[in-house]
């Protein structure tokens, strides 16, 4: 049983900084695309960042200078470096990937268990 197991998170003061990881576990081929999604209260959930197996990224505008996406292939584990963190960054952060569990499989969509992030002002 594929699962996406997050850690790191918490309260923070504005300003501060927290580090969050995401561990892949359970058996699979391959690992594709991870990301980090967020929910804040009353809003949809929004990609944050992406990272590609090839190590190329991607954020949203938001979190752009602000927030670092990496990951450790060999560990199957993304991480989510946020620094200079805001009030409006408050929300329920979401470990997601995409993962092959055999090599005739097709990808499979996985999200992790979720952990709320506050940023107090």
């Amino acid at each position: 049983q594929v699962q996406l197991v997050e850690s790191g998170g918490g309260l923070v003061q504005a300003g501060g900084s927290l580090r969050r990881s995401c561990a892949a576990s359970g058996g699979f081929n391959r690992i594709f695309a991870m990301a980090w999604y967020r929910q804040a209260p009353g809003k949809q959930r929004d990609l944050v960042a992406v990272i590609e197996s090839g190590g190329s990224t991607n954020y949203a505008d938001s979190v752009k200078g602000r927030f670092t996406i990496s990951r450790d292939n060999a560990k199957n584990t993304m991480y989510l470096q946020m620094d200079s963190l805001k009030p409006e960054d408050t929300a329920v952060y979401y470990c997601n990937a995409e993962i092959q569990r055999t090599a005739w499989d097709i990808r499979r969509e996985y999200w992790g268990q979720g952990t709320q992030v506050t940023v107090s002002s």
